[in-house]
């Protein structure tokens, strides 16, 4: 049998793909630039063919590199796997998880479920990483998470999901600005309501629990994050929606603002654990989203 290609150069080259950054990349392979370089040399070397076209300042993969890439991402997610099956085979709460989640949950809830799991199961160890849905989703796939905490519903063909609980939504307001606790959306001024960018989910997930699609009541300047929301509304420039689990954390501290229920049937967005139909820690998944359940309300 011929020569193999390592692990390791395949690994160099999809997060230099990732990264589209050579610097960058080797920073997050923990490595030199040189010797990332020269993994992926070696790997064109083995396949005999160009995997990037390079000039001076700039480089580009060419089409045997992005499948080579592309089929990178999935032997590694699969030797993954297959690492993390014998490692969990005699003790399914223990070893390793690369743990991510979206920006509008870690904050105000990964440190009750590291500390939870840190009480239940001392020899489980959760990597933690915070990013957009998209982003996590597309890290899961190619194995370089193993498990995300998302609000749902996103697009889950090809994984596994698992409902821990609910997270209900809250209308806040500065107490000068008090909100009439029957009012409709509709009795309030036109574009009132400050949300977040687009790009998070929970600007989604808001606008469809409370009915707020195509709405004039939302103001075109969106947020970057929930706490400059709050900024936001505690300057009297409107109202917004918060997400319970971060009035329980203690977002609205040192602020002059009121929480109210919002109109209506009332909102809320599903958390849920999301991870690959292939991984073989089924159990050690459904075990320690049992514990968030425990963490969160439900329906």
């Amino acid at each position: 049998m011929s020569k193999l290609p390592s692990l390791k150069n395949l690994f160099y080259l999809v997060q230099l793909h990732r990264e589209q950054n050579f610097n960058r990349a080797a920073k997050a392979c923990h490595v030199s630039q040189s010797t990332l370089s020269s993994g992926i040399q070696n790997l064109e070397e083995q396949l005999g063919g160009q995997l990037i076209e390079r000039d001076h300042k700039s480089f580009m993969f060419t089409a045997l590199g992005e499948e080579v890439v592309g089929r990178s991402r999935h032997l590694l997610a699969e030797v993954q796997e297959m690492t993390d099956l014998a490692r969990s085979a005699g003790e399914p709460m223990a070893g390793t998880i690369r743990l991510g989640c979206i920006p509008t949950i870690a904050p105000f809830l990964l440190n009750r479920v590291v500390k939870e799991a840190g009480k239940e199961f001392p020899s489980l160890s959760l990597l933690l990483r915070e990013d957009t849905t998209e982003n996590l989703m597309a890290a899961l796939g190619s194995g370089e998470l193993d498990l995300l905490l998302l609000a749902l519903p996103v697009d889950t063909s090809g994984f596994h999901s698992m409902s821990v609980g609910i997270d209900p939504f809250k209308l806040v307001a500065h107490k000068d600005q008090p909100v009439d606790g029957a009012i409709e959306y509709d009795e309030m001024p036109d574009e009132s309501i400050f949300l977040l960018q687009r790009e998070h989910c929970i600007t989604g997930h808001a606008i469809s629990a409370c009915e707020l699609k195509n709405s004039t009541k939302i103001n075109p300047f969106a947020a970057t994050s929930l706490h400059t929301l709050v900024q936001m509304v505690d300057s009297k420039l409107g109202t917004t929606f918060l997400p319970q689990m971060s009035i329980d954390s203690g977002i609205l501290n040192s602020t002059e603002l009121q929480v109210y229920q919002p109109p209506g049937e009332a909102p809320y967005r599903e958390i849920g654990l999301v991870w690959r139909q292939t991984s073989s820690r089924l159990r050690t998944f459904r075990t320690l989203g049992q514990m968030i359940q425990s963490l969160l309300p439900t329906k």
